[in-house]
């Protein structure tokens, strides 16, 4: 694997499972430095290698630096994710350590990324948008840099928002006819991937993918992420529908001590009606009852349904921003939703 401009001595290969130690070691000292706290571990970084659709071998590329430098051997690494049909969002990212930056390594997998995601052009629709996504933490200078420089543009902000709970907070007021029970992964998934699915196409960026494809993710991130627990997923249910739910995690990924809601949302005929705030109140009083007073979630800075104003409603502010980046790798139609009609 020949990678432009690196250093000498420096090589590329492809990824292996076995690099998995050595990974999260590089990406979790590069979160100490962004945001004082270690963000990744092994068992879930192994979940995301080993998701439908992605080879490390040709998804994945490390950097090697000369035999005897100190910090390890591994001192970058970058994956591209191209996954689900039709082909035409592939997401990329990557890190190098702090004291091997500005020797080129960065801009060397920046590159190899973009020639492993045009790939995906012989595979997407005729005629339709083909596009590289990444995103930089707005705080990383270096990495905002990079990508600017090689031709990225901003198209988005998203926001990690956080409430600290200092009493309980206050009880849900469900819309008439309106229950909540928690999930049974074994009966509900194929309604709950569907009911995602529905309330999503109304989210800037979406794109639809094939229903199957989809489940097979759902099914193996159940089956597989230690932190996806039934009793902290909330359906909301209307007669024998799902209005409406709140899939939440026992944790963030870099504090025990903060509960996650991973996903809220509400099925269109649904909403307006009072339902996304009971559901963010019933999950804040799930999260207070086993001793978790801080809660977190991201929330597109414009989303297109309002949401970000419902989480301020209810006590949420925002703790860090992240700029999403787009390179058209091919011009076309673009088949991602940009507006809510």
């Amino acid at each position: 694997m020949m990678l432009t401009y690196l250093p000498k001595g420096f090589t590329a290969r492809p990824l292996t499972l076995d690099d998995v130690q050595d990974v999260v070691a590089l990406l979790n000292v590069c979160d100490m430095q962004l945001v004082g706290k270690e963000e990744h571990n092994v068992e879930r970084l192994l979940v995301s290698w080993q998701a439908p659709g992605f080879d490390p071998a040709t998804d994945g590329c490390v950097v090697v630096a000369p035999d005897g430098t100190p910090d390890g051997a591994l001192v970058g690494y970058a994956y591209v994710r191209d996954t689900t049909e039709p082909h035409v969002q592939i997401w990329s990212g990557g890190q190098v350590y702090p004291a091997y930056r500005e020797l080129g390594i960065g801009t060397s997998l920046l590159h190899w990324a973009q020639v492993r995601a045009s790939k995906a052009i012989l595979k997407a629709p005729p005629n339709a948008q083909v596009a590289l996504l990444g995103e930089a933490l707005d705080s990383n200078v270096p990495s905002n840099d990079l990508l600017a420089n090689e031709g990225f543009v901003i198209v988005r902000r998203g926001w990690r928002m956080l409430t600290t709970m200092e009493g309980p907070p206050p009880s849900p007021i469900w819309p008439e006819g309106i229950h909540v029970r928690t999930a049974d992964l074994d009966v509900d998934l194929v309604a709950i991937a569907a009911a995602d699915r529905e309330a999503f196409r109304d989210h800037w960026g979406f794109v639809e993918t094939p229903v199957e494809e989809e489940l097979e993710q759902w099914r193996h991130w159940v089956e597989n992420d230690p932190d996806i627990i039934p009793a902290l997923w909330f359906l909301a249910i209307d007669g024998d529908e799902i209005a409406g739910m709140s899939l939440c995690y026992p944790k963030t990924d870099d504090d025990p001590k903060i509960g996650y809601i991973g996903d809220l949302s509400v099925r269109r005929c649904w909403r307006c009606k009072g339902l996304g705030l009971a559901l963010l109140h019933h999950s804040f009083g799930e999260f207070y009852t086993r001793g978790i007073h801080k809660v977190a979630l991201h929330a597109d800075s414009e989303n297109l349904t309002g949401a970000t104003r419902l989480y301020e409603r209810a006590g949420m502010r925002v703790d860090r921003c992240y700029n999403q980046y787009r390179k058209v790798l091919r011009p076309g139609i673009d088949l991602s939703t940009q507006s809510v009609r």
